[in-house]
C-alpha cells in the first residue's frame, strides 16, 4: 500500500535524525533553555526579519492551538474561525475544553475575510443583550487552510487591518506553513507573515520534523508568562533540546523550504494527472493537499493500491478524496500514481463547489 493520507506518515528527515544521534550524549539544560533551542530561535528570528519576537517550542499542534488561544482569551471570550477551521473540526473539542467557544464563520474554501469578521463584531456589539453572548476576542486562521487553499498578501493584509481596528489578536496556525510558502501561487514571505499577525506558529511535525512546533509571538502584549502556560497545558517537553535540534536543522541552511518545495511539486504532479483525465476538484489547492472529485467506482479502484482520505460525499455517485504529499514523498511512488491515474477512464466529473 502506498500512503497518501497525511503528511506525517514517515518519521523525520535524515539530517535531523543524524543530528540527534550525533548530539545524543551532549548534556544540556532541560525545558527548552539549551543552546540548540537558542540557536533555533535565532534562526527563526532572522527568517522573520524581527529580532524582537519571542519563540517557543511546543510538542504538537493541538497543544499549541489550545495553549495560544487560551492564553489570549479572557473567560467570557471566544475565538473567530472558519467553520472548516482545524480547531473547529479536527481537535476533538480541545478549545472548548479550555472553556472558550469557537465562533464559526461560513466558508467554502477554508478562508474567512475581514468583512466577515467586521460583520460578526458589529452584530455582537449592536446587540442590546451582548453581555449575555460570548464576546469575540481573537481571530484564528491557518495558512494553508484545512482545504489546501492559501491567503494572498492582499487578503491577509485586509483581514489584519480589521483585526487591528477592533483589537482582535490574529493568530495563524502554521502546521503546514512551509507548504503554503512553497506554493507557486504564494506571494507572502515569512517576514510579511510576521508583520501581518500577532502570533503564529511554524509547523515541524508535518514538515520534516519528528515532532514539534515553533510559536512566534510578535505582539508584546501577548508574550507575558507564556512559558507558565506551556507547562500547564502539557506542551512543554522536558528534553526540550530534541525540539531545538530539529528546528535548528530545518532553518540553519534552508532545509525547511527545500522539503516543503518537494512536497508541493509532487502534489502538483498528482493534481495535473487528475486534471489531464478530466477530473475536477473540490478545492483549488496549490499546496500539498489535493482534492479530486471521483466516482465511487474510481475511488474503489484507487483504494486497491493507495491509501488516501475520503474527504466528503459530493452526491450519490461522487466523493471528494484527498491526496496528501509530504517532505518524504517518494518520486517513484508519485510516478506510479500518475501512471495509474492515466489509465482511468476519462470522465466528465462534477465541478468543484
Amino acid at each position: 500500500m502506498i500512503r497518501f493520507e497525511s503528511d506525517y506518515t514517515e518519521g523525520a528527515h535524515e539530517r535531523i535524525m543524524n543530528k540527534m544521534v550525533a548530539t545524543n550524549r551532549v548534556q544540556t539544560s532541560g525545558y527548552g533553555v539549551d543552546e540548540y533551542c537558542e540557536r533555533a530561535r535565532q534562526y527563526i528570528r532572522t527568517a522573520c526579519g524581527n529580532e524582537a519576537v519571542d519563540v517557543h517550542f511546543l510538542v504538537g499542534g493541538t497543544q499549541t492551538n489550545m495553549t495560544v488561544i487560551s492564553s489570549i482569551l479572557r473567560p467570557h471570550q471566544g475565538v473567530i474561525a472558519a467553520v472548516t477551521g482545524h480547531i473547529a473540526v479536527h481537535e476533538t473539542g480541545a478549545i472548548e475544553a479550555t472553556g472558550h467557544k469557537i465562533l464559526t464563520l461560513p466558508s467554502d474554501d477554508g478562508k474567512i475575510t475581514g468583512a466577515q469578521v467586521q460583520q460578526l463584531y458589529e452584530q455582537h456589539w449592536n446587540d442590546a443583550t451582548h453581555e449575555h453572548i460570548t464576546q469575540p476576542g481573537m481571530v484564528y486562521i491557518s495558512q494553508p487552510t484545512e482545504n489546501g487553499t492559501i491567503y494572498s498578501h492582499a487578503e491577509l493584509e485586509a483581514l489584519y487591518e480589521i483585526c487591528q481596528q477592533h483589537e482582535l489578536p490574529l493568530y495563524i496556525d502554521g502546521a503546514r506553513l512551509g507548504y503554503a510558502l512553497a506554493s507557486p501561487e504564494n506571494d507572502l514571505t515569512l517576514e510579511r507573515i510576521a508583520e501581518l499577525c500577532d502570533v503564529f506558529y511554524i509547523g515541524g511535525t508535518k514538515v520534516g520534523a519528528l515532532m514539534g512546533e515553533a510559536v512566534v509571538f510578535v505582539n508584546d502584549r501577548l508574550k507575558k508568562d507564556f512559558r507558565y502556560l506551556i507547562k500547564q497545558r502539557g506542551g512543554m517537553l522536558a528534553k526540550g533540546r530534541i525540539l531545538g535540534i530539529q528546528f535548528e536543522t530545518l532553518f540553519e541552511d534552508g532545509l525547511y523550504m527545500e522539503v516543503s518545495q518537494h512536497a508541493v511539486q509532487q502534489a502538483l504532479r498528482i493534481r495535473d494527472a487528475f486534471a489531464a483525465q478530466g477530473f475536477t476538484f473540490r478545492y483549488d489547492s496549490s499546496t500539498n493537499q489535493q482534492f479530486p472529485i471521483v466516482s465511487h467506482e474510481v475511488l474503489d479502484k484507487l483504494r486497491t493500491k493507495y491509501s488516501f482520505s475520503l474527504w466528503e460525499k459530493v452526491d450519490e455517485q461522487h466523493s471528494a478524496i484527498r491526496f496528501c504529499t509530504s517532505w518524504a514523498t517518494q518520486v517513484q511512488q508519485v510516478d506510479e500514481l500518475v501512471n495509474d491515474i492515466a489509465q482511468l477512464e476519462p470522465v466528465s466529473s462534477l465541478t468543484g463547489r
